[in-house]
């Protein structure tokens, strides 16, 4: 009798797709899961769904799945899992966070980011905007500076794949400024089994991710050396590891 794999969903960073963890995929244990990589409301084969809020992007995962699931997310990818397991932390059977935090906690931090999100989106949303200056914006921040021209290649094309008045209604509706703090709230996972990774190259991140092990009960992290923010993407076999060990 063939065994039954685990399903394992994917959740995406922003302004990608489900395609944005291929490689992860490829490196896993094909008989051990069944990988699920959506794309999230705003982005790819979801970009015209609508509202793109937290509460309705949580129930898509949660009809997605089945009763029991593995859960890992990268970046708005990660903040969205968080979402997914404090709805509901019985059906989430581990936790994998790439490149994540929790949220801002000040209420003067969070309305500045929401401003300077808005100001962006509305910068995207501009008449004959196209989707190459979105995305080459977007990956010219300092936070993904390091990669290798493959890597650099590969998120520009999957950046490609989406449209810049969907991205924009994403970044409003899910982005960093909007979403609220969830720090108080991690107790709430109890002793759920979190693997928290964070690239060497990207401080900030490794920092967030020291912070959200030691408020997780169960919780390990993993600096990866030599990588940056896009884990999935510049660190496959180290993600595909990390999902193993959780």
């Amino acid at each position: 009798m063939a065994s039954v794999r685990e399903p394992l969903v994917l959740l995406h960073g922003f302004m990608q797709t489900g395609r944005g963890w291929d490689e992860v995929v490829r490196q896993l244990d094909g008989e051990r899961y069944r990988p699920l990589a959506p794309d999230i409301r705003g982005h790819g084969a979801a970009a015209a769904r609508r509202p793109i809020d937290f509460a309705s992007c949580v129930d898509d995962v949660a009809g997605l799945a089945g009763p029991r699931f593995a859960l890992a997310g990268y970046s708005q990818g990660a903040r969205l899992a968080l979402h997914v397991a404090l709805a509901d932390p019985a059906r989430v059977s581990r936790l994998v966070l790439l490149s994540a935090t929790a949220g801002l906690e000040n209420a003067a931090e969070r309305a500045r980011r929401r401003a300077a999100d808005d100001e962006l989106a509305d910068w995207m949303q501009a008449d004959g905007r196209l989707m190459t200056e979105v995305a080459d914006r977007w990956g010219s921040q300092p936070l993904f500076a390091g990669q290798t021209a493959e890597v650099a290649a590969a998120a520009r094309a999957d950046r490609l794949s989406n449209e810049p008045v969907h991205v924009a209604a994403a970044l409003r509706g899910i982005g960093t400024g909007v979403m609220a703090s969830l720090w108080e709230r991690l107790g709430e996972l109890g002793d759920l089994p979190v693997a928290v990774l964070a690239g060497e190259r990207d401080e900030k991140y490794v920092r967030l991710g020291e912070r959200l092990a030691a408020a997780l009960a169960n919780a390990t992290l993993t600096v990866v050396p030599d990588a940056g923010h896009a884990l999935p993407l510049e660190a496959p076999a180290a993600v595909a590891a990390a999902i193993d060990a959780a």
